[in-house]
């Protein structure tokens, strides 16, 4: 099974980049090249414990659906986001948000995840999606770190 990390360092306190990394609309805008949006669920506004929303995007020329749910959550350290249903055999997400001691923030993603369709899917896995999905999150948390950055805090 993949398993890779992202680091990314951005100049905002862990709190106020934890709250941004929960916002529907800021992962949506992020996604904007694959028109990824929330279509069920939680669909506008940030995420808690215990509440999922169902994304719909367009990858590789197919569209898909998967359904994930916050799994685990401690302000503003941590969160874990978990595939509940979609194209994944296992998707499991973890991020983490350290101070960096200067008032800024060190965000890990740690992603594990498989692809279905067992020998298919681990060929996939070793050829196409351990580094489309490291560029996918790459996206993301750059127009995470932009926002924090930037932009208004996130109410």
């Amino acid at each position: 099974m993949p398993r890779f990390e992202v680091v990314t360092h951005v100049i905002a306190p862990p709190d106020r980049v934890f709250d941004i990394s929960l916002d529907v609309g800021v992962h949506t805008t992020s996604m904007a090249g694959s028109s990824e949006k929330a279509v069920g669920g939680v669909t506008a506004g940030g995420l808690e414990l215990g509440e999922s929303v169902t994304w719909q995007a367009r990858h590789f020329g197919i569209r898909w659906r998967m359904t994930s749910a916050i799994s685990a959550y401690d302000r503003p350290g941590y969160f874990v986001d978990e595939q509940v249903s979609g194209p994944f055999k296992h998707w499991h997400h973890a991020h983490r948000f350290q101070s960096d001691g200067h008032g800024a923030t060190v965000m890990s993603d740690i992603i594990d995840f498989a692809a279905p369709l067992g020998p298919l899917g681990t060929i996939a896995e070793v050829l196409v999606l351990r580094r489309y999905m490291r560029r996918l999150i790459q996206v993301r948390n750059q127009h995470v770190k932009q926002v924090a950055e930037t932009a208004p805090a996130v109410e």
